[in-house]
């Protein structure tokens, strides 16, 4: 099973950006998908999830309203889109998949937010 996260970089405040978890060795639909941010000062944070149930999703109060959590079943992909992006953004970026006893992780992906 892999998790592979991308589209992270350098974006100026109020900038957008789309993250891309592309998974591999099980399908994604199966899985409750979340979006974590790790910093090395707050820690890792859960900031959106993407339910298996057919439930909406759930957003951090941090980024509600800027980002969106979606999914490409075509792709087995899982999308992040973050906009109106501010400095307190900067994080590394990791999605993460639940499930059937299993509990699977990508690298990550930098994203910073700077002017």
């Amino acid at each position: 099973v892999q998790l592979v996260e991308s589209g992270g970089g350098l974006v100026q405040p109020g900038g957008s950006l789309r993250l891309s978890c592309a998974v591999s060795g099980i399908t994604f639909t199966n899985y409750v998908m979340r979006w974590y941010r790790q910093t090395s000062g707050v820690g890792r944070e859960l900031i959106a999830t993407l339910s298996n149930a057919g439930l909406a999703p759930i957003y951090a109060d941090s980024v509600k309203g800027r980002f969106t959590i979606s999914g490409d079943n075509a792709k087995n992909t899982v999308i992040l889109q973050m906009n109106n992006l501010e400095p307190e953004d900067t994080a590394v970026y990791l999605c993460n998949a639940r499930g059937h006893s299993r509990n699977y992780w990508g690298q990550g992906t930098q994203v910073t937010v700077s002017s």
